[in-house]
Parts: structure tokens; sequence; C-alpha cells
């Protein structure tokens, strides 16, 4: 079961803010002035202190995971090689609009995605699960897959071969890198398996996306398109990496997301 951080940080919120306003509106002048403590000194319920100190660092906390960047950490190989198992990365939350929290409801608009952007989105056929992939196709494109080739309004998006990338437990693949509408990006490809082509037109109000790591990727080819409203953000930076007992990798620290 998902937990909904934004959820518990909003509740805290409401929770400390409640209880320190109560106090400072109906009980904390009587106490002050019933209270033989000296001048300064606070005398508070224990409840009222934690909540006086814990309200404005969870509010600051939720204002700026709710609007501005949320940390994100990457579970599985599907964007391989952009992304690795175990990087921790932001999003910026403003990038496509400002979103208010928990209900994920976009009250300004401010841009689309574009092709070759890195989102992260409510997963369609459960929004509890976040996603993480590449926009290939956005509103009115055309989306075709031949032989492993990617092809945008019928214009093939260009592979140059980089040579091999060993992916733990698969083996190695063949790392590309494609140049999607001048956007160029690594992707990499399984030569022994079978290529599933495709053809779909993407419908407004919504998005076509894959994970680098073509051929390992369960994405808008085997459920569909992303509406706009599952969108939280656009995925720019690389802040840690630590895959379990392989401890972190500081080579991954402070790559900006391409």
């Amino acid at each position: 079961m998902s937990v909904d951080f934004s959820l518990i940080l909003f509740v805290l919120v409401v929770i400390t803010g409640v209880i320190w306003g109560i106090d400072i509106l109906f009980f904390a002048k009587k106490r002050a002035e019933n209270s033989p403590a000296p001048e300064g000194e606070l005398n508070e319920p224990i409840v009222v202190e934690y909540a006086r100190f814990l309200f404005p660092v969870v509010l600051i906390v939720f204002v700026l995971r709710g609007f501005i960047a949320e940390p994100f950490r990457i579970p599985s190989g599907s964007m391989l090689p952009t992304l690795e198992i175990g990087d921790f990365i932001l999003v910026s939350k403003f990038a496509y609009g400002v979103r208010l929290p928990v209900v994920n409801k976009k009250i300004i608009s401010l841009s689309d995605p574009e092709r070759g952007d890195v989102v992260v989105f409510r997963y369609p056929e459960n929004p509890s699960i976040d996603y993480i992939k590449r926009v290939v196709g956005v509103p009115g494109d055309k989306i075709a897959y031949y032989n492993k080739l990617l092809y945008v309004n019928d214009k093939p998006q260009v592979q140059v071969e980089k040579g091999t990338y060993n992916v733990e437990s698969y083996g190695k693949y063949a790392h590309m890198n494609e140049n999607l509408n001048d956007i160029k990006h690594d992707i990499l490809v399984n030569p022994f398996m079978q290529s599933s082509d495709f053809i779909v037109e993407v419908p407004a109000g919504h998005y076509f996306v894959m994970g680098d790591n073509r051929d390992n990727s369960r994405d808008s080819r085997a459920w569909g398109f992303v509406p706009d409203q599952n969108l939280v953000g656009r995925a720019f930076f690389i802040w840690m990496n630590w895959n379990g007992s392989n401890g972190p990798s500081l080579n991954r620290i402070g790559t900006v997301i391409k």
C-alpha cells in the first residue's frame, strides 16, 4: 500500500495549527496571567509546546514539497541508462503549472510537457503509485514504433550506437543515443527481444510515455496514455544514489536529468 506523504504533511499542518491557534485565542493569555513563572518564560502544556514548534517546520516542508520540488527514489531499471536504481531525484512541481497538493488539481497553467521531458505522474491504473517515464508524444502526435525505432509524426528519431551496456541480471544491451526531436538522450535496446510494433495518435489532454530501457519498461505501450491531470512534475536533478548493499554512488550526485 502506497503512503501519501503529502496527505500526512497536510494533516500535521492542520492538527498543529489548530492546537496552537486555539491555545493563542482561548488559553495563552489566561495562563500567563495565572502563571507563577517569571515573565518571559512559557508555561505551556506539552502538546501546545510541540504544536508551536512543529507547525512552522511542517508548513514550510509542506509548501516546498507541494509547490516547489519533491524528492523521489527510483525503484526499478525502466529508465536505464538515464536513471539508475537507487537514484534520489528532485522533481519540479511547478514546471507544468501550480497544482494543489494532495488532490493534485491544477489551479494555474504555466506550460505543457514537451517531447523528451522526463516526467513523474500518477500511474493511470492505480493513481496512488507514482511512475517516471519520458514523454515521446504530445497531444496530436502520431507515434509509431517499428524494428526498435521510434517515429514521431512519420519522422524517424535517429539512433546512434554507443556500444554495449551491462544490465545487472539481464546481460548486455545495445547502448544507443536517440535524437528525439532535437532532445538527445541515451536509451537501451535488447537486440535479442522481438520488437513490439505499433502506431497510435495521442488524444487531446494526454501524453504518450516510454521508458529509456525500451525492452524492459511497462509504459504507454502496455496501459495507454497519461492524462494531464495525472502529471506530478518534471524530473531535473539527481541528488543522491544509494542502491542497497552497494552503498552510495558518488559519481551520480549532482547529475542533471536530460
